[in-house]
């Protein structure tokens, strides 16, 4: 029986962290956009908070993670949660490790008073998108994302 906990992550953990990145970027098929460095994660998570990370670990070894930050609702007048990633090493799935961080930081969400929380998915991944739909979440079919990447944003300022 494996034994299993899920903790906040501290600045020590910050390779496994890049390296889950890089695995969830290849996952996603964005290698070439997972341009982060230890240093970066040190500096915005640990050093400016920018975000937090929960750690699943399997006999004490790390096997996935979530990223998520707050965000502000103007219509509910409070902050949320926005979960950037989650993800589980491939020999790890099947085991409700996915479940259990989204439970966990469901559970967050409320302790901290959020009434939300909000997640993308992308629209090939269709395992993915079925886990979340049966854990209760609903896709916002009548929102488009958009992003202005720093090409755009330099070229939009000038």
């Amino acid at each position: 029986m494996e034994d299993v906990r899920i903790r906040y992550a501290e600045k020590e953990d910050s390779t496994i962290i890049l390296s889950f990145i890089k695995q969830l970027a290849i996952y996603e098929r964005l290698e070439t956009a997972a341009v982060a460095t230890v240093k970066n994660i040190e500096h915005s998570l640990f050093e400016k908070k920018e975000a937090e990370v929960l750690l699943i670990e399997e006999n004490e070894i790390p096997v996935g993670f979530a990223l998520f930050f707050h965000n502000y609702s103007t219509f509910l007048g409070k902050s949320n949660i926005y979960l950037e990633d989650l993800y589980i090493n491939e020999k790890s799935r099947g085991k409700g490790y996915g479940k259990m961080l989204l439970q966990r930081l469901a559970a967050i969400t409320l302790e901290r008073g959020c009434e939300r929380l909000d997640w993308a998915c992308l629209n090939w991944n269709e395992k993915s998108i079925a886990f979340y739909e049966s854990v209760g979440a609903k896709p916002l079919s009548e929102w488009i994302t958009f992003r202005l990447d720093k090409e755009a944003l330099e070229k939009f300022v000038q």
